[in-house]
């Protein structure tokens, strides 16, 4: 039986960051990939999630299968300057590796950023997806997040444009 864990993530130990990488090129290569549509060169790979640790308003979430990082998802909160949106936080890059769908981790790491959204004062977490993500699409819409909008031109993909959706939950 596999150990399967979430956590907040504030540094890479060991193979971690190895580990990361490898999970976001095989959701990419799956066509979940966030941002991108092709697998980046590695060193830009690494330096994006070195970034992430970072930047003050963002926290990392991540799964563990046996040890082996296999998803994430990031809590990003507003700058200190935005008063009004003070009470609204986003979650992105929210991703488990096709190796390891199946097991409620992706459950497991909308629950854990929640949580975290939650106890930091936040009372409206949002985020936006693309219309092609059907199984997160599902989830979210399990867990209460309400759909606000749709963008006709949210990405570009294989010459044509996808549809993105926006959703926004409120913690209570």
């Amino acid at each position: 039986m596999s150990t399967k864990t979430v956590e907040r993530l504030t540094g890479f130990f060991g193979s971690d960051l190895d580990d990361l990488c490898d999970a976001t090129d095989a959701a990419i290569i799956d066509g979940i990939g966030f941002t991108w549509i092709q697998v980046p060169p590695r060193e830009r790979l690494e330096t994006y999630w070195r970034g992430v640790l970072v930047v003050p308003e963002r926290e990392l979430f991540v799964c563990r299968v046996d040890g082996t990082i296999a998803g994430s998802v990031q809590l990003v909160k507003p700058t200190p300057h935005n008063e009004a949106g003070a009470f609204t936080a986003s979650l992105t890059t929210h991703f488990i590796a096709p190796w390891t769908r199946g097991h409620g981790l992706a459950t497991a790491l909308l629950v854990a950023v929640e949580n975290a959204a939650k106890s930091q004062g936040y009372s409206i977490l949002k985020l936006n997806v693309r219309e092609t993500q059907e199984a997160a699409i599902q989830l979210y819409q399990k867990r209460g997040y309400v759909r606000w909008g749709t963008m006709p031109y949210f990405a570009k993909l294989e010459g044509g444009f996808v549809a993105g959706h926006y959703y926004y939950k409120e913690l209570k």
